[in-house]
Order: structure tokens, then C-alpha cells, then sequence
């Protein structure tokens, strides 16, 4: 995905060609499936990082579990695991090669579906740059607006359906060394 931040003038506005609006359209019918899979498939990881969360609190019952976790955002769940798995890991002297480059993945995974999730598509222009954000730095207001495809849809997704599996396999390898 290719960003682009235009200087902000007297109002948020968008450069979209009407003429070009046709194209803009096919594009987008082709892209929100893909869209609706980010989402989707997010919301599995997010579902699948609960679980193990609860059952590394208590293996008998995802009560305890579930009234810590409640409310956390998606990156409190993240932290919450590291803490607790970094924990583990210590107490039992072992290490896991993929664990680093799982929560790396983890972090990714949510960014990029938060890009998706809160994209402007209306604002869409016909080289498929969609509005994102508002910066204010030292440079001043920016807008920013992030170049989707339908082959970065699609690696968003396959990379959420592999951050899965990794997820599940590091937590197995968690298990076994608490079960050791």
C-alpha cells in the first residue's frame, strides 16, 4: 500500500475526478468483499487471542478470563498475552523461535485492519488513493490518503488467516512447556 499526504487547505476536501467516478465504482464492488474478509477475519484473530488468553488465566474455566479481558482494546489484548506468555516462558527456562514474529504480527494484523476498517472509502479516487486521516505535525494538517489494491486486500488477509495459525501454534508450544 502506497500513502500519500496532501497539505490541507481551507477545508477537508478530496481531489476525485467525476468523470473517472465509473472506474472508481468497479473498483470498489471488486474490493469490498475483500473488505468485508479483512473484517471478518480480524474479528477471528481477535476471538482466537480471547480464548487463549482465558485459558492461560485458568484452564478450567473462561470466567476469570473473561472480567479481565473485558473491555480491553484489541492492542491491551496483545500486551496482556506478551506479559503473560513472557512470564512463562521465564518460569520454565524456554524459549519459542516464532513467539517474537508472532506478536510483531499481531500488532500488524490490527493496524492494518484498523487502515481498512476506518478508511473513507467514498473519498476514493480513480488511482485508488482512499482518505484515511488527519495528521497535525511540524509540517502542519495533512491529509492522508493510502493507495489500496485488490492484491493488498488480499495480503492483508492472508496474512491475518497466517497470523492465526502462527497464534495457535505458539500457544500450543506454551502449553507444552507449562505442562513439561
Amino acid at each position: 500500500m502506497k500513502v500519500k499526504r496532501i497539505i490541507f487547505e481551507q477545508y477537508l476536501s478530496h481531489d476525485i475526478d467525476e468523470f473517472q467516478q465509473e472506474n472508481v465504482d468497479d473498483y470498489l464492488y471488486s474490493a469490498m468483499p475483500l473488505i468485508g474478509l479483512v473484517i471478518m477475519r480480524f474479528n477471528g484473530l481477535e476471538k482466537l487471542l480471547d480464548s487463549i488468553i482465558c485459558q492461560r488465566i485458568n484452564d478450567r474455566s473462561d470466567q476469570l478470563g473473561l472480567l479481565v479481558i473485558n473491555k480491553l482494546s484489541y492492542s491491551s489484548k496483545i500486551d496482556l498475552f506478551k506479559r503473560l506468555s513472557d512470564d512463562l516462558l521465564r518460569c520454565c527456562g524456554e524459549s519459542i523461535d516464532e513467539y517474537a514474529g508472532l506478536i510483531n504480527d499481531l500488532k500488524e494484523c490490527g493496524r492494518l485492519r484498523n487502515i481498512v476498517a476506518h478508511a473513507d472509502w467514498d473519498s476514493t479516487d480513480h488511482e485508488g488513493y482512499t482518505f484515511l486521516s488527519v495528521k497535525i505535525n511540524q509540517d502542519g494538517i495533512l491529509q492522508e490518503y493510502v493507495q489500496f489494491s485488490i492484491e493488498s486486500l488480499n495480503k492483508i488477509v492472508e496474512l491475518i488467516i497466517k497470523t492465526g495459525f502462527k497464534l495457535d501454534e505458539v500457544s500450543e508450544k506454551l502449553n507444552d512447556a507449562l505442562y513439561k
